[in-house]
């Protein structure tokens, strides 16, 4: 049976120094792939990618449309596109904004669900407003493990206040507690999918660009990641 293979992280005000943190903890050899929406301006390439991959210890970059994932990496959503992921390829969506944002952590939180079903380990850090409680509450209904920063230890404490409330998640943690208890749950073999609604697969399309006109089950394949 297939481990918990894919890693869905969200964050926003706050977020940088959290990643940071995890990226700088998490271990080389973690077996599973780690996707992170950040809220960025439109206008900005950051240097995030940098960033992490000089904190820690496995390579990370800007997501590119189409790439084959792998485990032991950290894809970031780029400015201006929500990171989807679709089957063992990532997919840069141009759809509408969610929460005020593109990228939003709620389309790659959804994708991952309709994707990768209980595969998925999605998590929210700080943050301001309420982006990523519906992603993760169809993480947890598609049966994936949800886990949200402690709303105390968050720099900004709205965000995973929003998600505590929204998607009543599995495990409520502290930052410094993050990395090992992500490490362990994505070791652990997956449970059994369970059927994703049809209107959530027609808000993944919405994301990715689609008018739902001509339908296809995105994200229907359930392949291991390389």
């Amino acid at each position: 049976m297939a481990n918990r293979d894919v890693l869905v992280v969200g964050t926003s005000a706050g977020g940088v120094e959290a990643l940071i943190f995890l990226a700088k903890e998490l271990p080389r050899d973690l077996p599973a792939s780690v996707f992170v929406t950040i809220h960025l301006p439109s206008y900005s390439r950051s240097s995030l990618d940098d960033v992490l991959t000089r904190a820690g210890r496995m390579p990370a970059h800007f997501a590119i449309d189409g790439e084959v994932l792998q485990k032991s990496r950290i894809y970031i959503a780029p400015p201006d596109r929500h990171l989807l992921l679709d089957g063992e390829r990532l997919s840069l969506g141009e759809g509408p904004r969610e929460n005020n944002a593109r990228p939003a952590i709620d389309p790659m939180l959804r994708s991952a669900a309709v994707c990768c079903n209980s595969r998925t380990v999605g998590v929210v850090l700080t943050g301001t407003l309420g982006d990523g409680a519906s992603g993760l509450w169809t993480v947890r209904h598609a049966g994936g493990i949800t886990v949200v920063q402690d709303p105390r230890d968050a720099a900004f404490p709205e965000m995973p206040l929003a998600a505590l409330n929204r998607a009543k998640p599995n495990h409520i943690a502290r930052l410094a507690e993050m990395p090992a208890l992500l490490e362990r749950l994505v070791r652990e073999p997956a449970g059994a999918p369970k059927p994703v609604p049809r209107s959530i697969r027609y808000e993944v399309e919405i994301a990715h660009g689609h008018d739902g006109c001509d339908w296809a089950p995105f994200g229907s394949r359930l392949p291991g990641l390389r």
